[in-house]
């Protein structure tokens, strides 16, 4: 085990889907000196509402911090650290790498070993394309080294909790969703 390993937590954020909402929380991160390791933001389920998973370094104090401002912000409508819960968490990666015709079939091998996909061939390269955590990316990362990696472009993780229930539905949550229902009827 690793001991100098930086602990990451992460945080799910359901927020308003409008302009200036990701600058506005990036900028609670900065000016409060939280490091965000990962961020992820896409559309929701719900319409108007997207939804923001954030890893940051550090433990449980970190999260503590980072919750409460975020609670703070008017465009933020939920908010729940998952780092503990029962979660599916995926990342995508893209990775360019050298190939020619006599290390081809062997980087093809590698890139079964992994389910990954090659999702372009040219005469110079292969483009790859990986989905799982973080550590099966590095680890493919790691042997793709050998034969030269030219570009990496990861997306950063999402994170959802398996079966029916979702640690969003806290009471905590619910009272925010009211609140902000009420406040958006008026």
């Amino acid at each position: 085990m690793n001991m100098n390993k930086i602990s990451t937590r992460t945080i799910s954020a359901l927020v308003q889907d409008k302009p200036g909402v990701l600058n506005r929380v990036s900028s609670m991160f900065r000016r409060r000196g939280f490091n965000i390791a990962s961020l992820a933001v896409g559309h929701s389920e719900m319409p108007n509402l997207s939804r923001m998973t954030f890893v940051v370094e550090g433990g449980d104090q970190v999260v503590e911090q980072v919750t409460k401002h975020l609670h703070k912000l008017i465009d933020v409508i939920k908010v729940s650290d998952i780092s503990e819960d029962n979660v599916v968490s995926r990342e995508l990666a893209l990775i360019r790498v050298k190939s020619n015709v006599q290390n081809r079939s062997e980087i093809m091998q590698v890139v079964d070993i992994f389910r990954a996909n090659i999702v372009d061939v040219a005469p110079e390269s292969l483009i790859i394309e990986v989905t799982g955590d973080g550590n099966k990316i590095e680890s493919l990362q790691d042997l793709l080294k050998g034969f030269g990696i030219l570009e990496v472009m990861r997306t950063g993780t999402i994170a959802m909790n398996r079966g029916l229930e979702s640690r969003q539905d806290n009471d905590n949550s619910r009272r925010q969703t009211a609140s902000w229902g009420e406040a958006s009827s008026v």
